[in-house]
């Protein structure tokens, strides 16, 4: 892919108006991408405040997986180095029990032309249900957490995480390998590739 492609995407994502009827605070997308970043966030869709500011992860949850990561906001948010690319792009509006679901039209759409645009990538990190059932599809554990705990079986290219959202308080509490375990992997082979550039 020649070095104007990636730009030109980044413009059609920004002008793309598939679910904007579904949307009831209009589309707004957010993605972070650069052809050399060889680390990549695969999350759910943006809260409202990541909606409102537009920039990705800029909300508790974000300071949150920035800890597990050892990453700087200014290393996180660096395009060249780490790309952040939802399951779905905008903020896809409240529901009863918190945000709706992202929704199904972005990532069939989007994530496979980011992703032949960013061929640097080592590392992809499924933030989620959502995240992990659209890369790992059937490769996927009945849950969320056998997923997470099995996430050696997803290495080198996948490591499959929960949300880091402040609601997930209680699964940190009562599963505490993923800190004892999950994080220090993750940290290390973050380190491993973002230093080797």
């Amino acid at each position: 892919m020649n070095d104007k492609r990636l730009p030109l995407l980044l413009s059609e994502i920004g002008a793309c108006q598939r679910c904007a009827m579904h949307l009831p605070h209009g589309p707004r997308p957010v993605v972070q991408a650069g052809a050399g970043a060889r680390l990549l966030i695969v999350g759910q869709a943006p809260g409202r405040k990541v909606h409102d500011t537009g920039i990705p992860w800029n909300d508790p949850s974000g300071d949150r997986l920035r800890t597990w990561l050892q990453l700087s906001r200014e290393d996180f948010y660096d395009p060249g180095r780490v790309a952040i690319v939802p399951t779905a792009f905008c903020y896809p509006g409240k529901g009863r029990n918190g945000d709706l679901p992202p929704r199904p039209e972005c990532a069939p759409a989007w994530h496979a032309p980011l992703l032949e645009a960013m061929p640097e990538v080592q590392l992809t990190l499924l933030i989620g249900r959502y995240a992990q059932e659209f890369y790992l599809r059937d490769n996927g554990k009945p849950t969320l957490t056998e997923t997470v705990a099995a996430y050696r079986e997803y290495l080198p290219y996948y490591l499959p995480l929960p949300h880091p959202s402040p609601r997930n308080r209680y699964w940190f509490t009562t599963h505490p390998w993923f800190e004892q375990d999950v994080l220090p992997e993750l940290r290390r082979r973050i380190q491993s590739i973002l230093n080797a550039q």
